[in-house]
């Protein structure tokens, strides 16, 4: 709750708008935002990051200074349309604001990117970087279908969303940092971003719940016999969603599995430049690590607030090389 009254206070401040076109005209957004952003577009996003992603933030002290701008704005970019959903009264608008990105996109190609702070950091770090444009539409498309389906029915499905927004986020950065010719480094890229977004969505069910939406896909709840209203209503104490947050959890920590294993050939450590990219996956392990000791109660108050030892996990993970 504290993060979307945070979000809200930020997009009054921003004076966010979108405006439909002319009746039968093509739709298109027009988005406000202050002389400020567009006149130092790398400040923008970097404040954005440090103020609306503390992991994030965390993560991104440990990319060489070359590339932390282009790392702020990727970031930026994926909380511009992970938030579109929250922030808009209903879908239409949510599509008119991800018409805005896709015209966006459309206008990098020609060397004209609107004058959005996030838009032209990310043009720059597009053309410094050469980044696939495939991965950024894949993402605004995945964002943009979420409008309309927002709650998944199965775990493939889920995995899909995921593996388009969170997995393909790291695959940029491996683009960035020119090791995305991997296959190891993309396919343990790929089950870090499903179990990180799994731990998001977990450590986010009271604040969904609150608003009467279930993040547990359909096919494990009915597994468990779990009533979605009475989780609406009763929270943790909703009979068998402890249980079906357990598999959700396990299913993360899968993924982290199955990670790991690709570096199994170096005895788990990762090396080299990519160090950074698989940083990502801590926060996710250290959320799990804390849902089991509370016996997978995602509803336990403790779970709400900052790991003081999460600063100090991924400065670990990084000196040793594993995560």
């Amino acid at each position: 709750m504290l993060a979307r009254q945070a979000y809200l206070r930020q997009a009054r401040r921003a004076k966010l708008s979108v405006t439909a076109a002319v009746p039968n005209a093509r739709a298109a957004t027009t988005v406000a935002v202050p002389e400020a952003g567009t006149s130092d577009p790398k400040a923008y996003c970097r404040d954005l990051v440090r103020k609306r992603d503390y992991e994030a933030h965390l993560v991104s002290q440990f990319f060489p200074h070359e590339y932390r701008d282009a790392f702020y704005a990727l970031r930026a970019f994926y909380i511009e349309l992970a938030t579109v959903q929250e922030s808009v009264s209903n879908p239409i608008i949510g599509n008119m604001r991800m018409q805005f990105w896709k015209d966006a996109l459309k206008g990098f190609a020609d060397g004209r990117p609107p004058k959005h702070p996030i838009a032209l950091a990310l043009y720059e770090a597009s053309g410094q970087f050469n980044l696939p444009m495939y991965h950024l539409k894949r993402m605004v498309e995945a964002r943009d279908a979420e409008l309309q389906t927002p709650t998944h029915l199965t775990i493939d499905s889920l995995t899909a969303h995921a593996e388009s927004t969170s997995s393909t986020f790291l695959y940029l950065l491996l683009s960035m940092l020119n090791q995305s010719s991997s296959h190891d480094f993309s396919h343990a890229a790929s089950h870090v971003g499903v179990s990180q977004t799994i731990a998001t969505l977990l450590r986010a069910l009271p604040y969904h719940a609150s608003r009467r939406h279930m993040v547990i896909p359909a096919e494990i709840t009915a597994r468990h016999g779990v009533n979605q209203e009475e989780v609406f209503r009763q929270g943790g104490n909703a009979k068998a969603v402890d249980d079906a947050v357990f598999e959700f959890a396990t299913l993360a920590n899968d993924h982290l599995i199955t990670a790991r294993d690709m570096f199994k050939d170096t005895a788990g450590k990762v090396s080299g430049p990519v160090k950074p990219v698989f940083l990502y996956a801590v926060p996710a392990a250290v959320y799990l690590e804390r849902l089991e000791k509370v016996n997978f109660d995602a509803f336990h108050p403790s779970l709400q607030q900052r790991s003081w030892r999460l600063p100090w996990r991924i400065w670990l993970a990084y000196y040793q090389g594993r995560f």
